[in-house]
């Protein structure tokens, strides 16, 4: 695996991680921010009325939203997630975004892996 671990953002810097992705109208924009077997975190901006389809992941999703509110749907349920709260998504659970107003997140998903995969 090649270095830097984490790309797309500066190191040895503070900074606001919802300052690192704006979407204008009818868009969502994403920013990889690391990924590998293991891991994968990216930060989302998702535009009012904007949403990702019904899917679902191998691996358990960690959202955290970082301004506004969004309406994640888990396996039938509905959870509205303001800024500063945190959402668990089981992997293999059929799970879908919608943004109720403008809103940002940072997903952090955990795949299922042994270390003997490289």
């Amino acid at each position: 695996m090649k270095y830097p671990y984490i790309k797309n953002l500066h190191h040895g810097e503070v900074l606001s991680l919802a300052g690192q992705v704006e979407a204008a109208e009818g868009q969502i924009v994403s920013k990889t921010l690391a990924q590998n077997q293991a891991v994968s975190v990216t930060l989302f901006a998702f535009a009012k009325g904007e949403e990702i389809s019904a899917h679902d992941s191998r691996g358990d999703a960690f959202v955290t939203v970082l301004e506004g509110c969004g309406r994640f749907t888990v396996d039938g349920t509905d959870y509205l997630v303001h800024a500063g709260e945190a959402l668990v998504m089981p992997a293999e659970k059929p799970h879908a975004v919608y943004a109720k107003e403008a809103f940002k997140m940072m997903l952090t998903v955990i795949f299922p892996w042994d270390g003997a995969q490289g």
